[in-house]
């Protein structure tokens, strides 16, 4: 990302605050408004608007669509593509979907079987982090903990 970055910085010198028109953008970038337009309404570029609700490009958004370019040219995949690979990073219901798939493909190996303690250690930390759920012992005198002060447990 790096040489991305400044191979952008040699082509436009932006002041921080400067936004550039679509035409503009898509000139510094060497490509088209239309696929500006096209990576926007695929969530890869996201241009502030202009109070007449024109898209203006500073210099994040100028990154995010030459990196989104590069990525595209190295690993040989389209913008919708490239848009799909974020959604599975950013959603964990899709990524989980796709690991399943992987996994059915063979293109992913398993995940390991969770041993019965990892599981029951994993239920306890979520029934500690719930409020209310932990109760002080009945042995306790009263001083020090109740519901509003839960015993401290040494759950790992």
């Amino acid at each position: 990302m790096r040489q991305v970055l400044e191979r952008l910085r040699q082509r436009v010198q932006l002041r921080p605050e400067q936004r550039l028109p679509i035409a503009r953008a898509a000139a510094v970038l060497q490509t088209t408004p239309r696929m500006l337009r096209y990576r926007e309404s695929l969530g890869l570029v996201t241009p502030a608007r202009s109070p007449g609700g024109h898209r203006e490009y500073g210099e994040r958004e100028l990154l995010a669509a030459a990196y989104a370019d590069e990525l595209e040219r190295r690993y040989h995949v389209s913008p919708s593509d490239l848009a799909f690979a974020v959604r599975v990073l950013a959603e964990v219901e899709v990524a989980a979907d796709v690991r399943r798939l992987g996994q059915l493909t063979r293109r992913i190996p398993p995940s390991p079987p969770v041993a019965a303690l990892d599981f029951e250690a994993q239920k306890a930390r979520r029934l500690l982090r719930m409020p209310g759920l932990v109760r002080a012992h009945p042995s306790d005198t009263g001083a020090g903990a109740g519901p509003s002060e839960p015993h401290s447990l040494n759950v790992r």
